[in-house]
């Protein structure tokens, strides 16, 4: 199933054509549910193997449009996971200090350590989205950036980073409801902002984006996942199987001890 939504590089796609519902992928929400909380508990496994052996690192970064449920995918797929272990980073509009270094540079002091996750609220593919769609590098600079992001990630996975590329791909109509449902129910008004609905008028231009992005910027060594987002309940699943999926084939196992402890007995 996940493979379903894993990007294939030279394969052009159309946003437009691509699902976000879970209707063609799966059709019982109770059994998804089932399976997705197995997948959660064998990942906190997967992560304590992974941290405790020390060699690997894992770079998870979600992109989509405002309320495509990026703080909701952290919650929910990783509950239960050692915080130790893990580290979220959000990338807001960058400092005086950012932008006084290449665009890059923000982001690479924050990739994941050996035997952690990293997880990428937004990225540095904001470098090539809001600064195209708002205007505010010349098309000479972002132009670069696409090829700039492919040879970055390519270090990250020589030096031992395997990376996860989620796009979150919601509709316009489901994203008219979850900014609705900020207004409706008080709990959510923290989360409600006027600039997303500015951002919302701009939708035609952010997909274009995009789109743009995930052509352009799906390798064999960091290929892009469009995730249908409409339905949380199929998101979830979907990208803890990739996940699920990756560690296993990584197959980290707890280290033996370094001396032989066998005969010891504490008093």
């Amino acid at each position: 199933m996940t493979e379903d939504h894993r990007l294939t590089p030279g394969d052009a796609i159309n946003l437009s054509e691509l699902a976000t519902r879970a209707d063609t992928f799966h059709e019982n929400r109770k059994a998804a549910e089932k399976v997705f909380n197995e997948l959660r508990i064998e990942l906190a496994e997967w992560q304590r193997r992974l941290y405790a052996h020390g060699e690997h690192k894992l770079l998870i970064v979600l992109q989509a449009m405002d309320a495509g449920g990026k703080d909701s995918t952290i919650r929910k797929v990783f509950r239960g996971v050692n915080p130790q272990g893990v580290r979220v980073n959000s990338f807001k509009a960058p400092t005086s200090a950012d932008l006084a270094h290449d665009f890059l540079w923000r982001v690479h002091k924050l990739v994941p350590g050996t035997g952690t996750i990293g997880v990428f609220n937004r990225s540095h593919y904001e470098d090539v989205l809001v600064v195209r769609v708002e205007e505010i590098v010349p098309q000479s600079v972002w132009e670069a950036r696409y090829e700039q992001i492919n040879q970055f990630e390519k270090l990250l996975t020589e030096t031992g980073t395997t990376i996860l590329k989620f796009y979150l791909h919601i509709s316009k109509d489901e994203q008219r409801e979850r900014f609705q449902d900020r207004i409706d129910e008080p709990e959510k008004h923290w989360k409600f902002s006027h600039a997303d609905l500015e951002k919302r008028e701009q939708w035609d231009a952010y997909m274009e984006v995009y789109q743009a992005a995930l052509n352009r910027c799906t390798t064999e060594w960091a290929p892009w996942y469009v995730i249908p987002a409409d339905q949380k309940w199929y998101r979830n699943l979907a990208i803890a199987r990739a996940l699920v999926g990756t560690l296993r084939n990584l197959n980290p196992e707890y280290p033996s001890p370094k001396v032989d402890i066998s005969h010891l007995k504490i008093d």
